[in-house]
């Protein structure tokens, strides 16, 4: 007796259709699962034994043998105990043949016989649409994300004793309120107009959120670094069905699904603390899941007390900001996760957080050289905008409400989609969406300067004693500047806007 059931299997981000088949001959009673297996699925022998007792479907004394194909690819998690189970009560006659023809079965089994959720499935129903794969039974738990995708029968299943009925044509499990759809309200965010003064700094973070660019705010303590870092994403736009999808995507496999969260409209937005490790940061273990640059895919990763993260820790993005992608090599395979994030860092200038003011500062030359040295230069070239942030004199903690209402997000946010709509139509027939993906063929064709600018922006690339990367980057930010400002040429007060914003580095670096 013989049964094929179709599932689900990930390697990275990317999913695969795989093949359980399962054998029940007689001969002396076992239980064999081969198919280049992780130790997690060989475990699921008696998870799926335990179950079928206690869901009064006993497993028959028999030989039992099970491969998961393409046995070339290594399997890995708990998806494949519900597909397995499924083939046994097929292969026993239980269930007709006709029930799981061109259906996909994922899910954990516990020894209860409840079906738990898994990682992942949001990739694996997706492939199974893209494969034509009429009907998808997936746990119930995991019904919220796989709620986002359309024209595919999905059903949820609570119990094993349950699967029959549901494979005749019954009804499974009940979708989420919101499972599909957009939540009624979005995830409340801090305000820039709770923020009291620093309209630099406000500007420089609107011009970083139109452009998606890659920000440092440095400053004395309580000045407000931290409060309008997490203003940052009240003002970004919302994410594109696209978009949702690959967040979405990310956090399935991640084992972290944010429900209606990724299902609406707001963008992640990942603060990590400095002790974080490599393998948090980038993503890694034996078998590799995504890190938080991965998880902020499409939103904000903060970096608050900078200078605090080791240095090796903060140069593993060099090449991941540059990429928007990481790229992870094991002795099974190499997995590649995205990473198009808007990396945002805050950070004092000293140990203490003073200088460069003496009356206040007691850190000598030597301590703020070697706190400032912990962030490399190609680091502080990747990043867009750097501003200094000022202590707030006290009346503009008293600042009147209007005043408030001219920078809160509301009214920001309402430039930056302006801002960002100029460069999706710039951008249509590109494969990238701001100017913040812009490379150096798109800075060429986009940010033409005329003569008297060309020269203007010689002059400061001298004076500020620029790197290539650092110029386009420069040319980036300008070309922001001008989408916010409606203006299809780039000019002197763009440019030298864009180059106040890397003032503070060679303030403090460059000396």
């Amino acid at each position: 007796m013989y049964a094929t059931i179709i599932t689900g299997g990930l390697h990275g981000m990317e999913s695969y259709l795989a093949r359980v088949e399962v054998d029940c001959s007689k001969g002396l009673p076992c239980f064999e699962m081969v198919g280049l297996l992780g130790n997690e699925v060989k475990e699921a022998r008696e998870r799926i034994r335990v179950a079928l007792k206690n869901a009064q479907l006993q497993m028959p004394p028999m030989r039992i043998t099970v491969n998961i194909s393409p046995a070339s690819l290594h399997k890995e998690g708990t998806s494949y105990d519900l597909p397995v189970a499924a083939g046994i009560l097929v292969a026993q006659g239980l269930v007709p043949r006709e029930y799981v023809d061109n259906v996909m079965i994922a899910g954990e089994l516990g020894l209860g016989g409840e079906v738990r959720p898994v990682r992942g499935i949001l990739p694996m129903v997706l492939e199974a649409r893209k494969q034509g794969i009429r009907q998808c039974i997936i746990p119930a738990g995991n019904l919220a994300e796989a709620g986002l995708i359309t024209d595919i029968r999905i059903t949820g299943i609570e119990r094993l004793d349950s699967l029959e009925g549901i494979l005749a044509g019954g009804k499974g499990a009940d979708m989420p309120e919101n499972g599909g759809g957009s939540p009624d309200v979005r995830r409340p965010e801090p305000d820039f107009g709770e923020v009291m003064g620093q309209e630099t700094a406000k500007r420089a973070a609107m011009a970083a959120a139109a452009g998606f660019h890659h920000m440092l705010l440095i400053g004395p303590p309580g000045t407000g670094k931290t409060m309008l870092a997490r203003c940052i994403p009240s003002i970004l736009p919302p994410l594109s069905a696209r978009e949702r999808m690959e967040v979405a995507s990310i956090y399935s496999v991640a084992g972290e699904g944010r429900e209606g969260e990724c299902a609406g409209m707001s963008r992640p937005f990942i603060s990590l603390h400095h002790t974080v490790t490599s393998h948090a940061l980038i993503g890694g273990g034996r078998v590799p899941r995504p890190g938080a640059i991965s998880l902020a895919h499409r939103g904000v990763l903060f970096l608050d007390e900078l200078p605090e993260f080791g240095r090796t820790t903060l140069d593993l993005l060099r090449q991941p900001l540059e990429e928007r992608r990481v790229r992870i090599t094991r002795s099974i395979g190499t997995y590649c996760y995205p990473a198009d994030f808007m990396l945002v860092g805050a950070m004092n200038p000293c140990p203490c957080g003073h200088h460069p003011d003496r009356d206040r500062c007691r850190c000598s030359d030597i301590q703020v050289m070697r706190y400032l040295g912990r962030i490399s230069g190609p680091i502080l070239d990747r990043l867009d905008i750097c501003t200094q942030v000022e202590q707030v004199e006290f009346s503009g903690l008293m600042q009147e409400s209007g005043k408030r209402e001219e920078w809160d997000s509301r009214r920001l946010a309402s430039g930056v989609m302006e801002a960002r709509a100029r460069q999706e139509y710039r951008f249509r027939d590109e494969g990238i969406s701001y100017n913040g993906q812009m490379g150096p063929a798109e800075i060429k064709r986009f940010c033409r300067l005329g003569i008297a600018q060309e020269r203007y922006l010689e002059q400061m690339f001298h004076t500020l004693e620029l790197s290539a990367r650092a110029c386009h980057r420069l040319l980036r930010v300008a070309r922001t500047l001008a989408d916010l400002e409606g203006m299809e040429r780039i000019g002197k007060v763009h440019l030298s806007e864009a180059a106040c914003y890397r003032m503070a580095i060679g303030k403090y670096w460059r000396k």
